[in-house]
């Protein structure tokens, strides 16, 4: 397991048609470090973000797809994303708010 820190845990958002319109419901998705747990993702958003309260965290890991240039094959990097779930009395994100 990594020593990861909480500023090393997410790595960026994730802006899509399905994620803003989760949105709605408190739901927010972000890209994370690979070997990063459900409490440390739930960690790094309660302190990155304040007023922020997390109620659960969802994570799915996904598999590099395999690529092709001629005849040379290869994968691209495995990725981990989390869908984060906010309390009701929580405040919103203010990253997303200008989207």
């Amino acid at each position: 397991m990594a020593d990861l820190k909480y500023y090393d845990v997410i790595l960026k958002p994730i802006v899509t048609e399905k994620s803003m319109s989760t949105m709605g419901e408190k739901k927010y998705t972000f890209s994370v470090h690979p070997e990063a747990t459900k409490n440390q993702i739930k960690e790094a958003v309660e302190k990155m973000f304040t007023g922020a309260k997390v109620e659960k965290v969802n994570t799915i890991n996904m598999d590099g797809k395999t690529r092709r240039r001629g005849n040379i094959e290869g994968k691209t990097s495995k990725v981990k994303k989390a869908i984060v779930q906010l309390t009701e009395d929580s405040a919103e994100i203010e990253i997303f708010s200008g989207l």
